[in-house]
Parts: structure tokens; sequence; C-alpha cells
């Protein structure tokens, strides 16, 4: 009886190193399988991604939303290092309304000084993103009204 329990045990460690081996050449074959068919991205050939250098590391941002300008890389470098180009996108204000959000983002989210680049960025928001002075849509024009019937 003892030399069958411990034929028994020796059956269910073999069983148990087989389907652990099995499971890690699978495992094995997924990840080869995954570098297959998804390749990692060479960012330098990406034509769509561009490269955002912050103090602390370098991330890849989706392609700018941000207005074209000469000074465009001082604000990717200064202002998407900590979040979307689309916060910047969506948000009016003046000169004196950006840089009292600079002063919060400082106080309050650890941004650094900005140096000399300060008034390049500023000069940047308050050009592309100053207040819009529209108010409501503007009145519908050449429209061919028809009766309901």
């Amino acid at each position: 009886m003892a030399d069958q329990n411990d034929f028994t045990k020796t059956i269910q460690y073999s069983l148990q190193l087989l389907f652990t081996g099995i499971l890690g050449l699978l495992a094995l074959l997924f990840v080869i399988t995954l570098s297959i068919f998804y390749p990692p991205e060479d960012s330098q050939s990406s034509a769509t991604a561009t490269t955002v250098v912050s103090r602390t590391n370098a991330t890849i941002e989706e392609p700018s939303v941000l207005a074209d300008d000469p000074n465009i890389d001082i604000i990717k470098t200064n202002c998407t290092a900590c979040h979307s180009a689309k916060l910047i996108v969506q948000n009016r204000a003046t000169r004196e309304g950006w840089k009292s959000m600079i002063v919060w983002m400082q106080k309050n989210q650890k941004l650094w000084d900005l140096g000399n680049n300060e008034d390049l960025i500023l000069d940047y928001l308050a050009k592309n993103y100053a207040p819009e002075d529209k108010g409501r849509r503007s009145n519908l024009k050449e429209i061919e009204w028809y009766q309901l019937d």
C-alpha cells in the first residue's frame, strides 16, 4: 500500500512539473507573438509622434493641437510635460489671467520656475489663446425658410 501512495505522489508531482513547464512555454510563446505582431514603436520613424522632453523624463505626445508659433517648442517642453496640450487649447485668458494660472501651478502643482521662458510663454498664450468676444453664435444667413405642413 505504501508503494502505491509513493507512486501516486510521484505521478502527481510529475504532472505538476509538466503542467508548470507547459504554462511557462505558453507564456513565452505569448510574449514572442506579441513582439512579432506589436513591435515597439521606433519614435524616430513615426511621422506623427512628437517627442516632448521635460526636466524629469521624456514622453510621447499626440500630434500637436497647439497653434503654430516660433516658440511652440518652449510651450511643449514646459507645459505639456505635466498636462495635455488640449488643456491649454480649451482655455482662454488675458496675459494677466495666464500669469495667474502659472503662479497657481507653481504654488499648488509644483511647476518649476520658468525663468526667461515665462515671458515667451505668456506672449504665446496671450496671442493665441486670448479671450474671444463672441457672445452668442452669429445669426443664420441665407436661409430658405419653408412652411411646415
